[in-house]
């Protein structure tokens, strides 16, 4: 799976959010990090894709993963590339 745009929403004092960052980074995937607390529009954003304000979120091509732990993510990550054709 080659994905075109990842972004993670994040709060800098979130435990979640960090953990989700060395994953991706363990993975050589490249991703925007937006801090919802320093970026307003990316916090209305965020509230506007998942209806929440919890962290951290990942959109990947339009996919949505919201309030995940890293085995969330790992489990999300692995349907997206099965689905890839």
């Amino acid at each position: 799976m080659k994905p075109t745009h990842v972004r993670l929403f994040i709060k800098s004092y979130c435990g979640w959010c960090h953990e989700a960052i060395a994953w991706l980074n363990e993975r050589g995937i490249v991703f925007q990090t937006l801090d919802v607390l320093s970026d307003p529009a990316a916090r209305k954003e965020m509230v506007e894709l998942t209806g929440q304000q919890l962290t951290p979120v990942i959109d990947v091509d339009g996919e949505i993963l919201a309030d995940f732990d890293t085995g969330q993510l790992a489990v999300f990550w692995e349907r997206l590339e099965k689905s890839d054709p």
